[in-house]
């Protein structure tokens, strides 16, 4: 996604891609187009009545009675009442049909970002996703309603002008419209800059969301450190690029604009001097005159709406780009065509010969590991930080792909699965809890959604969490605040162990997860723990030892690999590297 940010799709390929949106609302579509139609021919009928008109007191005015004025009128009130239906329809149902394509736009690339790996996040700022799936998307409602409304418009206007006036007099029509190439050359020109630059613009605003998302989720930090005047000298930069790349748009808007009145100009000095010239020689008369300024008139509206629409227009599509250029984004993990649903599982997990290094980085994390745990099996993951614990861990419910070997769950390649189905079976439970904005209860029956209020009070009481939860101002239904900011860390751990416990799987991660807390919280989280792995397959990752003796088997990982396993004891009379680090731990405690 990061190098799609350099190149710019063609606008064809952009109304392609787009296109399927619209098929899904045909109907609107067709009666908007309409609409429009009706109200561009309301607007091309007057000048024909005004030279009708003109053309009777010029030449009849014995004819030009109160019976035909009468007619006139009625004829062009009627057209101005179906003008107003029409305009109300483009105003209303129109615009809500774009807000539609917006909403099912957000919806498909919301879906897409959900089927994103653990990698795609590692490498991609939040807040440009964000900005994407937001700001960019705004763009796009203007766009779908009034793109085809004005270029049907326009074209109607351009055509029907073009054939009146030639009925007229062709030297002076094709005098008349000889500006319009110059025109359209020099919109095609200013055109590319725009896009150009709206894509940069709305890049900066990304960065600006990510810059105002990082200082706020970290406002507890800037604080500390008192650090408030630096974090606004950042925003300020970011925002004062932001001012530059606006500006920049608005010069390159304003000399679009300039050059189109200046076209204007030439278009109307034309029909003066040509027209006087004509009118001179006989062949062309006054009505006829009047008819040229109006429908002049007509077609320079025309092509000012479509000035005005360009930058709607440009923005719209450069929304629609960034959209595609995150939907063209092919997520790293995804189910086999003929991915089958784990079931009944007895939670053995074979390791075949697994390797495993990040995609943007060569160096091996993990080399030809191969290891056995048994349904039921205690496993505890120690070593130093970057030898691979948790990685090792992640490979298992797939938040990332081996790079070589496979990973077996009850003799099954954890890729043959579905990812759904996979992580039904896994249950992980983490140092850094995340808590969504909701009720206790609502994060709790994250674990299983459909669950009852009974089994969530249960699935509490197994975490030793029913009695602080019972507490709280609204018991089940107090408001956790954004991440949980409410509870302490030893709370929020409790209710997350909650939400594994009402999920109930039958293999379970527990990755550092007292290793933030207290004494007293560990001590209380420790006890939910242990109720929680009983029956099930567990690998625990700890860097405080002793809550890891109880394990079947000990894994020491280093950067070779798995250089020791065995249970404490074994270890301890070994006198390796586990011995050493609980040996270092014990005297550090």
């Amino acid at each position: 996604m990061q190098q799609s940010n350099q190149r710019t799709m063609k606008t064809s390929t952009l109304i392609r891609r787009f296109l399927p949106y619209f098929s899904r609302h045909k109907k609107t579509i067709l009666f908007d187009l309409l609409c429009a139609s009706l109200t561009t021919v309301c607007e091309l009928v007057l000048p024909l009545i005004v030279r009708n008109i003109t053309d009777l007191a010029t030449t009849d005015i014995a004819a030009l009675t109160v019976e035909f004025a009468l007619t006139m009128g009625g004829v062009y009130l009627l057209l101005r009442v179906v003008d107003a239906a029409a305009n109300y329809y483009m105003q209303s149902v129109g615009h809500i049909m774009g807000s539609k394509l917006e909403t099912d736009m957000r919806r498909d690339l919301f879906h897409h970002l959900q089927e994103h790996s653990f990698g795609f996040y590692s490498n991609t700022k939040v807040g440009q996703l964000m900005a994407r799936i937001t700001s960019d998307l705004f763009e796009v409602t203007e766009f779908a309603h009034h793109c085809p409304e004005e270029f049907l418009i326009a074209g109607v206007k351009i055509i029907v002008s073009f054939v009146v006036l030639c009925g007229m007099n062709i030297p002076m029509t094709l005098l008349m419209f000889a500006v319009l190439p110059f025109m359209l050359y020099f919109a095609g020109k200013f055109n590319r800059r725009m896009r150009r630059v709206f894509k940069e613009r709305n890049a900066q605003v990304g960065e600006i969301n990510s810059q105002v998302e990082d200082s706020l989720l970290g406002i507890r930090v800037v604080k500390s450190f008192a650090n408030e005047g630096i974090e606004e000298e950042k925003f300020a930069q970011g925002n004062a690029q932001f001012l530059n790349l606006k500006a920049e748009s608005y010069r390159v808007m304003a000399a679009f604009g300039t050059s189109t009145r200046i076209f204007d100009g030439l278009m109307y000095i034309i029909i003066v001097v040509a027209g006087s010239l004509f009118i001179k020689s006989g062949d062309l008369t006054a009505a006829e005159f009047t008819a040229y300024l109006l429908y002049a008139n007509v077609l320079l509206n025309a092509i000012r709406r479509i000035v005005e629409f360009t930058e709607q227009f440009q923005r719209g599509m450069t929304g629609i780009e960034r959209f595609c250029e995150v939907m063209d984004s092919v997520p790293e993990i995804k189910d086999a065509p003929d991915a089958v649903e784990l079931k009944d599982v007895r939670g053995a997990v074979t390791f075949d010969d697994v390797s495993f290094h990040y995609a943007d980085d060569a160096a091996q994390v993990l080399s030809h590991l191969s290891l056995e745990v048994k349904p039921g099996q205690s496993i505890a993951l120690v070593g130093p930080s970057g030898s691979g614990k948790t990685t090792l861990c992640n490979l298992i419910p797939r938040f990332y792909d081996v790079s070589g070997g496979r990973i077996l769950i009850d003799g099954q390649d954890v890729r043959s699965l579905t990812q759904a189905s996979l992580r039904r079976a896994v249950g992980v439970v983490q140092q850094d809890v995340y808590l969504f904005s909701g009720t206790v209860a609502e994060n709790i029956l994250y674990g299983k959604p459909d669950a009852t209020r009974e089994e969530v009070e249960e699935a509490a009481r197994l975490a030793g969490a029913h009695e602080f939860i019972s507490a709280l101002p609204d018991g089940y239904d107090t408001y956790v605040g954004e991440r949980g900011v409410r509870l302490s860390g030893g709370q929020k751990q409790r209710i997350s162990i909650a939400r594994v416990f009402l999920k109930n799987p039958p293999i379970l991660i527990l990755d550092e997860a007292t290793s933030a807390l207290d004494n007293e919280s560990e001590h209380l989280v420790q006890q939910s723990l242990e109720k929680l792995a009983q029956g099930r397959t567990v690998f625990t990752i700890a860097h405080r030892l002793t809550t890891i003796q109880g394990a079947d088997t000990i894994w020491v990982l280093t950067d070779k690999g798995v250089e020791e396993m065995g249970d404490h004891h074994t270890l301890l009379k070994k006198g390796g590297i586990y011995a050493g680090l609980y040996a270092m731990y014990t005297k550090e405690v």
